[in-house]
């Protein structure tokens, strides 16, 4: 549904092609998302593994190796404060994460793969290793392609975040 521009409307013709062409992009990037966890939960239906939904197997790959707070999963990974917390408390309870609260800040809570979370969390990467060399053989993408790509996208969330932060 392509909007036109008429005479007098604030948006000039001659930004008509790049607005068409941002719009388009941000519908790209939710399908992505979408279609990203459509992926990861067929990958571990096929593996008989319904009991952690996409959003906290990516939660757990995204935590990894590391001991973190619930502000840093929010921070580094973008997820929003109350996902993160209800993610995690099914994690906790599903044996998947373990968490001790701070010896300082007896508020604060880090969080760390248990052994169950770390057979999540390689069923997630073996599932990007595949991808990838799919997407090399059959798409014909390389490293200089997903450099652009990504240079393109940290722009655009670069500019996203100063629009929040300087209320531009």
């Amino acid at each position: 549904m392509k909007n036109i521009a008429k005479k007098g409307d604030p948006v000039a013709t001659a930004d008509e092609p790049i607005k068409h062409s941002y719009l388009e992009a941000l519908n790209l990037i939710e399908r992505l998302h979408r279609r990203l966890l459509d992926v990861v939960k067929d990958e571990f239906e096929r593996q008989g593994q319904g009991d952690v939904n996409p959003v906290q197997a990516l939660l757990l790959y995204n935590i990894g190796d590391e001991v973190l707070s619930a502000g840093e999963l929010k921070t580094r990974g973008y997820y929003q404060g109350s996902n993160v917390s209800y993610n995690l408390k099914k994690l906790v309870k599903g044996g998947y994460v373990s968490h001790e609260r701070s010896l300082t800040d007896k508020r604060a809570v880090r969080v760390r793969l248990t052994e169950k979370g770390q057979q999540i969390r390689q069923k997630v990467d073996e599932l990007y290793n595949r991808q990838l060399t799919s997407i090399r053989e059959v798409m014909g993408m390389d490293e200089a392609e997903f450099n652009r790509l990504n240079k393109a996208l940290s722009r655009l969330e670069r500019f996203w975040t100063d629009q929040i932060l300087y209320r531009l």
